[in-house]
């Protein structure tokens, strides 16, 4: 997904206080794909078994199934289960078959299937970089990562967004991404021949949803059944599911039907200046998901989100073959402060927390004593509905710290006697 991003920098994390190497960060790359990657010509035959699960909400609409009979790379045969999509890929040498039940195949979905066979399916593009990166000592937890700033948007509309690559271990394997549209981590390796795969891996396309793909077979192939890898017939273009990733302004000129967005009032932060979101458009036109990624105001990123999801789109084709679409698009945004918020210093905000979780740095990401701070929105019940990142954290730290934010607990911040929503600023060091 990042053949429509631009990198503009890299800034490199290594252990602390230890003098390293460099290595070319697309030497390190592919040397963790080729570790980490399941479909290679140099794989063994095997089966796989996993399942993709909300954390939270085992039972929700966010779960699939996925199988795998792979043989080489021009003999596989896939299958993909979930509530409102299903897919049967079978390949053997050049026939193709491709089985759909439902009209629009999840963004979520596709990226932690990818991310289980593939874990750095853009590493064509981290090819072309000229950028290096910190060399992993060799220790077990080991870990250095490369973070871009990539400008988006239109020229009266743009923004950034960052992309971090983080590999680990001996032999290095792929530790985790964060890029627009793709974004997974990756745990609990294995042995697997001569490949270490990760069997839990997890993405979260929004605050608070955390999606979790876990294998839970994984095992050599023995005397497959021919029967698995017949191909009668050829699937037609027409009838696969493929997706193109188009500009902000390529999305834009296919638009049918994008009102104007009617922005609601804040309660703090910016009152001006833009957003970002990811949007997923199905081969009719119809808007299907609309994820945030970046934005000057996230308080005013669901109104967005609703109303775009309205949108109406022309169906795209290639070739004559209609296809979904997706694309970041960067909306500029004017409201206006309506009842401001109250803003909690870090004492002030862990005085009212009666459930505190301090992150978990993984090690080499950054010096020990260091201080960060992230904004918390906390609703009136004291559950923190969004973090932002006024400090424009590296991605690492912020995601850390995020992810013990969010299992915070606060009392109820009472104004005028009853409950009301706050801001806080937390403060984290790393120990």
């Amino acid at each position: 997904m990042l053949r429509d991003i631009v990198f503009s920098f890299a800034i490199v994390c290594a252990l602390p206080g230890r003098a390293q190497q460099h290595v070319a960060l697309a030497d390190a790359a592919q040397r963790a794909a080729a570790n980490s990657t399941l479909i290679t010509a140099a794989s063994p035959p095997f089966q796989l078994r996993a399942v993709v699960s909300e954390t939270t909400k085992p039972d929700s609409n966010y779960r699939a199934e996925i199988e795998e009979y792979w043989v080489a790379p021009d003999k596989w045969r896939r299958t993909v289960k979930s509530p409102d999509f299903s897919q049967t890929i079978v390949v053997n040498g050049d026939k193709y078959f491709e089985q759909n039940n439902g009209d629009y195949f999840p963004q979520w979905l596709r990226e932690l299937v990818t991310a289980v066979f593939e874990p750095l399916p853009m590493l064509e593009a981290l090819k072309q970089t000229k950028r290096e990166i910190a060399a992993p000592s060799g220790a077990a937890h080991s870990m250095s990562c490369a973070r871009f700033e990539s400008r988006i948007g239109t020229a009266q509309n743009q923004s950034s967004v960052f992309s971090t690559f983080c590999f680990s271990g001996n032999p290095i394997v792929v530790d985790s991404v964060v890029t627009p549209g793709y974004s997974v981590e990756f745990e609990d390796h294995r042995r697997f021949g001569k490949k270490q795969v990760a069997w839990r891996l997890t993405s979260e396309p929004e605050p608070g949803l955390n999606l979790q793909a876990r294998i839970t077979d994984l095992s050599l192939l023995l005397n497959p059944d021919e029967s698995l890898f017949a191909v009668t017939e050829v699937t037609p273009q027409a009838d696969r599911v493929n997706v193109v990733h188009v500009t902000d302004e390529g999305a834009k000129n296919f638009a049918a039907e994008a009102p104007a967005i009617r922005w609601p009032t804040v309660r703090s932060g910016k009152t001006s200046g833009v957003l970002s979101l990811y949007v997923g458009v199905d081969r009719k036109g119809q808007v299907r998901e609309v994820w945030p990624l970046n934005s000057d105001n996230p308080a005013l990123n669901d109104a967005a989100r609703a109303q775009v999801r309205t949108w109406k789109f022309k169906p795209a084709a290639v070739q004559g073959a209609p296809v979904q679409v997706e694309s970041i698009l960067t909306i500029a945004f004017e409201s206006i402060i309506n009842d401001a918020v109250h803003v909690l210093t870090n004492e002030e905000a862990r005085h009212l927390a009666e459930h505190v979780v301090e992150p978990r740095f993984k090690p080499g990401v950054v010096s020990k004593g260091t201080e960060i701070t992230l904004r918390v929105s906390v609703a009136p019940d004291g559950i923190v509905r969004r973090t932002s990142n006024p400090n424009n954290l590296d991605s690492a730290l912020f995601l850390a710290g995020v992810n013990a934010a969010r299992q915070w607990k606060f009392r109820p911040y009472l104004r005028e006697g009853k409950p009301d929503s706050f801001e806080a600023n937390l403060t984290f060091r790393v120990q």
